[in-house]
C-alpha cells in the first residue's frame, strides 16, 4: 500500500510519504491549497479503481461537510479517481 494525496484542483498527487500530512505538507509548500487536498491509499496488486481505498485523517474536515476518513462526496471520489487513472495511465 502507498499513500498518497491528490490536489484535485492542480490534478497532481504525491506520494510516498511516511504519513498522509507528509505529502499534503509537501503539496501545500507547491502551492496547493488544504480544501483542493485528499488523502488516499493506492493499493499497486490491484488494477483498475479498486487499486483506490479514500482513507485518511486529513480528510476530516466538518467544514467542507467530511466528517470521517472517508472521501463522503461522490463527485470528489469520481474526480479523484479520473486524477489518479490519468497519472497512472501516463
Amino acid at each position: 500500500m502507498v499513500k498518497g494525496v491528490v490536489d484535485v484542483r492542480r490534478e497532481i498527487m504525491a506520494l510516498g510519504g511516511n504519513l498522509h500530512a507528509d505529502e499534503e505538507a509537501a503539496l501545500l509548500e507547491d502551492g496547493s491549497n488544504q480544501s483542493d487536498l485528499w488523502g488516499i491509499n493506492i493499493y499497486p496488486e490491484v488494477t483498475g479503481e479498486d487499486m483506490i481505498e479514500f482513507d485518511s485523517m486529513i480528510n476530516i474536515r466538518p467544514a467542507q461537510k467530511n466528517r470521517s476518513l472517508f472521501v463522503e462526496d461522490a463527485v470528489t471520489r469520481r474526480r479523484i479517481v479520473e486524477i489518479i487513472m490519468k497519472l497512472v495511465q501516463e
